[in-house]
């Protein structure tokens, strides 16, 4: 399953590339016009990342920018994290 998310199956999407000139009338201009429309491929912001499984096993996966952005998936935590002592914070 190449590019497609691993957790929500987000996939390739189908559009239109639309090509526009002209000036706009706000800017002085007498309009934008559509030159030309063709067919396009939106693909969706894969990343790989290494995933920590309920079960407690890694896994690398092709995981959306909007799965890691909402919690669908934890990463892997590789060092903890720097902690002040407590005795010096006073």
């Amino acid at each position: 399953m190449a590019k497609s998310c691993e957790v929500c199956g987000k996939g390739p999407q189908l559009g239109n590339q639309v090509t526009i000139r002209g000036k706009k009338k706000y800017l002085g201009g007498v309009g934008t016009k559509i030159t030309g429309i063709s067919r396009r491929q939106f693909k969706p912001n894969l990343q790989r990342v290494h995933v920590s499984l309920p079960n407690g096993a890694h896994k690398t996966m092709n995981v959306c920018t909007q799965c890691l952005r909402s919690g669908g998936v934890t990463k892997i935590v590789r060092q903890a994290p720097f902690k002040v002592p407590e005795a010096a914070a006073k």
